[in-house]
């Protein structure tokens, strides 16, 4: 009797694993299961294309125009499996190009594989796939047209295409991947600001304006037109007082300086180090550290039909230094109030809106800060100056659901750092001494047999 009740545990337990193998085997041929360990899970898709994915709303017909016989459609569709996952209703099918080259021609299909979005009536193409160029396609879907950002010329203005330390190219050449048009207005060729400008950009004139100029920016603030302002410690006699009174705002002399950033290791204390910000719709949720090399501090100046919120604010250690600071001597500054230099906190970013004037815009809306350097080629990389441009002029353009959009962080486990003293320490260990114990550990047992 014993021995016919292990025979039927042994038959029960064969049975009950053959159906827990073709459980698995249904269950994987219905559901898929993917799982990343890799830091920020970077071998699946980053935080950003995950956000943008569930931010549109509506389906996406992506269509694919791909010779059939090559590899490249199992490649395009493997790829879009990524996305597909996280958003559903994205489609993709495929075209062959051969089948009428004509049409081909007259859709301007030139590359194997090219790919062309469609979403609400707009659409995007792609010549090269990755997830970048894919994710900022779907951004600049999300934006419906590219927006006009014109920047003012002809006045020693930061350049949004040169390469310069001072210039704004590295910034631009990013921006313009999610959607936006970079174009010059230099007054001196135009009378007034294009219609169908989205934004104006005056980053840091080194010369005054003349009064057309002038004349020309307070006219488009006062119809409606969305500004952003970069001003600078030097830039107090340029002829923008006119502007400054349209938004009610007023650029304090002096130099911002901050005496607690020796504490993290600033030796200038007119760079100034923030990570902490007051609430606004711009950094809601930012908590990126960031320098600002030279600033002016601002001031509401008169009451106006803006609201305006400060969004950038020194410490509680700074203050507006009046006299001229050297390197040599930069430790050297002290707060002389008989001079009449403001003690921080002290706020030097300013965003304002208002109902827009413009029958065509719902609200109306003008950053200024009194530092550009944050945004040039030579501070753009530190901290989150970059993160906090984009988060401005996505809040300028009325972008508002891109604006607290994440960004992709590199993971820091790519690239190992080591000194040259670690790296001879660590060949020294794998070439000699690791050979060195393996043959003092064969001795040993050696040793011990022949005893034995």
């Amino acid at each position: 009797m014993t021995r016919l009740f292990r025979r039927l545990n042994g038959w029960l337990f064969a049975l009950l694993l053959l159906a827990c193998a073709g459980a698995i085997g249904y269950l994987t041929a219905r559901f898929d299961l993917v799982a990343d360990w890799t830091y920020g899970g970077r071998a699946t898709l980053s935080t950003e294309s995950r956000a943008v994915l569930k931010t549109l709303n509506g389906p996406v017909d992506i269509v694919s125009y791909a010779n059939p016989q090559d590899d490249i459609r199992s490649n395009i569709a493997s790829f879009m499996q990524r996305y597909q996952r996280v958003k559903p209703d994205i489609s993709l099918r495929f075209v062959d190009p051969q089948q009428d080259p004509a049409a081909m021609r007259e859709l301007g299909i030139t590359t194997n594989g090219m790919l062309i979005l469609h979403y609400r009536g707009h659409e995007q193409r792609l010549d090269t796939l990755t997830e970048r160029s894919l994710t900022n396609a779907l951004k600049r879907l999300m934006r419906g047209n590219d927006r006009i950002v014109a920047f003012v010329s002809g006045d020693g203005e930061r350049s949004p295409a040169d390469s310069g330390n001072a210039d704004l190219g590295t910034f631009v050449e990013q921006m313009q991947e999610s959607g936006i048009r970079a174009v010059p207005l230099n007054f001196t060729q135009v009378a007034a600001v294009p219609l169908h400008t989205d934004l104006v950009v005056l980053a840091s004139p080194q010369q005054a304006l003349p009064y057309g100029a002038v004349k020309a920016l307070t006219d488009y603030v006062a119809n409606g037109g969305n500004l952003l302002w970069l001003t600078e410690p030097a830039n107090d006699d340029l002829h923008l007082g006119a502007l400054a009174d349209t938004l009610g705002l007023h650029v304090l002399p002096g130099v911002l300086v901050d005496g607690q950033g020796s504490a993290v290791g600033l030796n200038d204390p007119r760079l100034l180090a923030l990570g902490d910000y007051p609430p606004h719709a711009i950094t809601h949720g930012f908590k990126l550290a960031t320098q600002f090399p030279q600033v002016s501090a601002l001031a509401l100046a008169t009451q106006t039909a803006w609201h305006a919120s400060p969004f950038l604010r020194s410490g509680v250690q700074s203050w507006t230094e009046f006299k001229p600071i050297d390197n040599a001597h930069a430790s050297t500054i002290r707060y002389d109030a008989s001079a009449g230099e403001l003690k921080g906190p002290l706020d030097f970013g300013f965003a304002l809106s208002r109902l827009s004037p413009s029958p065509d815009k719902a609200e109306q809306r003008v950053v200024v800060i009194g530092d550009g350097d944050f945004l040039s080629n030579a501070y753009l990389g530190e901290g989150g100056n970059r993160e906090l441009g984009r988060r401005i002029v996505d809040w300028l353009l009325g972008d508002d659901v891109l604006v607290n959009m994440p960004v992709s962080q590199g993971a820091p486990d790519r690239v190992l750092r080591i000194s040259q003293a670690q790296l001879s320490t660590a060949s020294l260990g794998f070439l000699v001494a690791l050979p060195l114990l393996l043959l003092v550990a064969c001795g040993w047992m050696a040793w011990r047999r022949r005893r034995a």
